[in-house]
C-alpha cells in the first residue's frame, strides 16, 4: 500500500461519480418527484438497510429531519432510520428472525403514502427484500438506493437507482453522494423559494 494505491482509489471513485451521472440522473429526478409528492401530502419516509447502509439510513434520515441545506431556513421533514433502535432490532432478530426485522417495523410504522427508502449494495439482503414486500402491502413508495446488477431488488421497487459498479466501497460511496443529491434536490424544490 501506498501513494498509488491512494491514486487508484481515487481515480476509481471519481470514475464512478461521473458514471452516476450517465446511469443515474433520471432515477434521481423520479425518486426527488416521488418523495416531494409523499412530503407535501404529509407522508414520512422510513429507511433501511445493514452495516454501513444501516449507518447511511441513520445519517440520510438526519440530514431530512434536521437539514442539509444550511442555507434554508424550513420545517423538519419527517424521516425514521429503521436502523437505530438496537432493543428493537436485538428483539426482533431473536424472536421473529433477523429477516423479519425491518418488515415487523414497516407493518407497525408505515402507512398508506409513506417511502421506503431501502439501501442494499448487493440488492439481495434478505430483510431488505422482505420490507419492500411489506411495504407493497401496506400502500407505501418503494425507492432502493442499489449497487452493481441491483440484485433481486431490482424490478420490485417503484424506483431504483444503482450505482454503476461492483466494488462495495464505491457503491456506499456514490450511495451517499446520490443521498445528498436527493435531499438537497427536495429542500430546494420545496422551500427554495421561500
Amino acid at each position: 500500500m501506498n501513494e498509488n494505491f491512494i491514486k487508484e482509489s481515487l481515480e476509481e471513485s471519481a470514475k464512478v461519480k461521473l458514471d452516476i451521472i450517465e446511469h443515474c440522473s433520471e432515477g434521481i429526478i423520479s425518486a426527488v418527484n416521488l418523495l416531494t409528492d409523499a412530503i407535501v401530502n404529509g407522508k414520512k419516509l422510513l429507511l433501511c438497510g445493514n452495516g454501513g447502509s444501516a449507518a447511511d439510513c441513520q445519517h440520510i434520515a438526519t440530514e431530512f429531519m434536521i437539514r442539509l441545506s444550511h442555507d434554508l431556513d424550513r420545517p423538519a421533514i419527517a424521516a425514521i432510520a429503521l436502523t437505530t433502535d438496537s432493543s428493537n432490532l436485538t428483539a426482533g432478530g431473536n424472536d421473529i428472525g433477523y429477516e423479519n426485522i425491518f418488515a415487523r417495523n414497516v407493518e407497525g410504522l408505515g402507512n398508506n403514502g409513506d417511502v421506503l427508502i431501502s439501501i442494499s449494495t448487493s440488492g439481495n439482503s434478505g430483510n431488505i427484500i422482505k420490507a419492500i414486500a411489506k411495504a407493497k402491502t401496506k400502500g407505501l413508495k418503494t425507492v432502493a438506493l442499489l449497487g452493481g446488477t441491483g440484485g433481486k431488488i431490482d424490478g420490485t421497487v417503484d424506483q431504483a437507482i444503482i450505482v454503476p459498479s461492483a466494488n462495495t466501497q464505491r457503491i456506499q460511496e456514490g450511495h451517499i453522494t446520490i443521498a445528498h443529491i436527493i435531499c438537497e434536490m427536495v429542500e430546494n424544490k420545496l422551500y427554495g423559494n421561500k
